[in-house]
C-alpha cells in the first residue's frame, strides 16, 4: 500500500504541483480513507520528501543507463535531456521551482544530492568529450562544471512553466556545449540539433 500511495501521489504532484494536492485527494482518487495515507505518512511533507528521493534515484539510475551506452559525450547530454523531458512532460509548473517556493527545506536537501550527482557527472561528460576529440583539451574542467550546473540550476529554480524551463535547458545545453566543442565537436551538436528538429 505504501508503494501504491507513492506512485499515485507522484504522478498527483507532477501533474498538478506540490503545493496544490492535498492528503484528501490523494485519498480520493486511490478510493482510500485519509487515515489510511497517515498510517504511513504522518504529514505532507514527509511524504513530499520521500517522493523527491524516489524520483531523484529513478532519474539518476535512468542516468546512469545511458552513460553506461557509452554513447560520445555530446550525444549522450543530448539523451539525458530527452529523458528529462519524457519523464516531466505531464508537469505543467517545474517541479524544482515548486519545492523551492513551497517547501524550501525540502528543495535545501534535493539540491545538495543533486549539486554532488550532478557535479560528477558533468566532469565525466567533459573529460569523456576531451577523449573523444569533441571538447578542446585546454578548457579549464572544473570552471566549466560550474558554468554549466549554475546556468542549468538557475533555471529550473526560476522558471515556473516545465515546458518553457525545458526549452531554456536545451538552449543552455547548446551554450555549454559550443562554448566547449571542437570542430569535430560542432558538427556532432548540429547533428543532434537536427535530431530534435525532426521530432
Amino acid at each position: 500500500m505504501r508503494e501504491k500511495i507513492m506512485s499515485k501521489a507522484s504522478d498527483l504532484f507532477m501533474k498538478l504541483g506540490f503545493k496544490s494536492v492535498t492528503m484528501d485527494d490523494i485519498a480520493g482518487e486511490m478510493c482510500i480513507s485519509k487515515k489510511t495515507i497517515y498510517k504511513f505518512f504522518s504529514n505532507k511533507e514527509i511524504l513530499i520528501e520521500e517522493i523527491t528521493d524516489m524520483i531523484h534515484s529513478e532519474i539518476h539510475e535512468i542516468v546512469d543507463q545511458i552513460v553506461a551506452e557509452n554513447n560520445n559525450a555530446i550525444e549522450e547530454n543530448y539523451k539525458i535531456r530527452r529523458m528529462f523531458k519524457e519523464m516531466f512532460k505531464a508537469a505543467d509548473t517545474s517541479p524544482v521551482y515548486q519545492l523551492k517556493k513551497h517547501y524550501p527545506s525540502i528543495f535545501e536537501k534535493v539540491m545538495a544530492k543533486e549539486m554532488n550527482e550532478c557535479n560528477i557527472l558533468f566532469k565525466n561528460n567533459i573529460e569523456k568529450g576531451i577523449a573523444q576529440g569533441l571538447y578542446r583539451k585546454e578548457i579549464p574542467v572544473e570552471t566549466f562544471v560550474k558554468f554549466y550546473y549554475n546556468l542549468l540550476f538557475s533555471i529550473k529554480e526560476q522558471t515556473i512553466s516545465e515546458k518553457e524551463g525545458q526549452e531554456l535547458e536545451l538552449q543552455i545545453l547548446e551554450y555549454h556545449t559550443r562554448a566547449i566543442a571542437t570542430a569535430e565537436g560542432i558538427a556532432e551538436l548540429e547533428k543532434q540539433l537536427l535530431n530534435i528538429e525532426k521530432k
